[in-house]
C-alpha cells in the first residue's frame, strides 16, 4: 500500500477516487464507479469527498515535505 495523497496525474475532479484506487491496489475507474453506487445510498457521501479532497496533500506537496 502506496501512502494517502491526490495524485497530480490520472485524476478527473479533485484526486480523491484516484488517491484512494492507489491506496488500495485498484483502478481509478473502479473507485470512481464505487463512489457513484455508494451515492445511492443515503449518507454524506459528497461530504465525505469534498473533506478528502481538503484533508489529502497534494503528492507533489507530500514528496516536497517528506522526511
Amino acid at each position: 500500500m502506496s501512502r494517502l495523497a491526490r495524485p497530480t496525474d490520472g485524476r478527473m475532479i479533485g484526486g480523491v477516487c484516484a488517491a484512494l484506487a492507489r491506496r488500495f491496489g485498484t483502478s481509478a475507474t473502479t473507485m470512481r464507479v464505487i463512489f457513484l453506487l455508494s451515492c445511492l445510498l443515503p449518507g454524506p457521501q459528497f461530504l465525505l469527498y469534498i473533506a478528502l479532497w481538503v484533508l489529502l496533500p497534494s503528492a507533489d506537496k507530500a514528496a516536497r515535505t517528506a522526511w
